[in-house]
């Protein structure tokens, strides 16, 4: 088991939910969803507490909500990343409450295979089927 900054054990689970987070490239998000069906077991709410209690080590703003919303009270910290990151954006509506973007997660929704941390290094696909 990997130590949570605090020195704390980090339980089985959040490792697993930290380390596909870790797999997501740069410019690619997973819904919590999706890191749920990726590891076979828990759901959105199980990877969204993962990710609330010990993300804060890892590319967190890769893990997002399914229908494209900043992460609230996290919105303009995940909006640099994904700018740096030229994750694809939506821009909002003019009656959009701050007038934020949403994630284009037609475009920047990640699969778990294509485009990954294998393919980059020429493994020529990613680590799970």
């Amino acid at each position: 088991m990997s130590e949570h900054p605090t020195g704390d054990a980090l339980p089985e689970y959040a490792e697993r939910v930290l380390d596909v987070a870790e797999l997501i490239p740069p410019g690619r998000v997973m819904t919590y969803g999706d890191v749920a069906e990726w590891l076979e077991e828990g759901g959105p709410r199980q990877v969204g507490r993962a990710m609330a209690l010990y993300g804060s080590a890892v590319p967190w703003w890769r893990v997002v909500r399914s229908d494209g919303r900043l992460l609230p009270g996290h919105e303009l910290r995940a909006l640099d990343h994904y700018r740096a990151e030229s994750t694809p954006l939506r821009e909002a509506p003019a009656n959009a409450e701050g007038h934020l973007p949403r994630l284009d997660m037609r475009r920047a929704r990640w699969d778990g295979v294509t485009g990954g941390p294998a393919e980059a290094a020429g493994g020529g696909g990613g680590a799970h089927t």
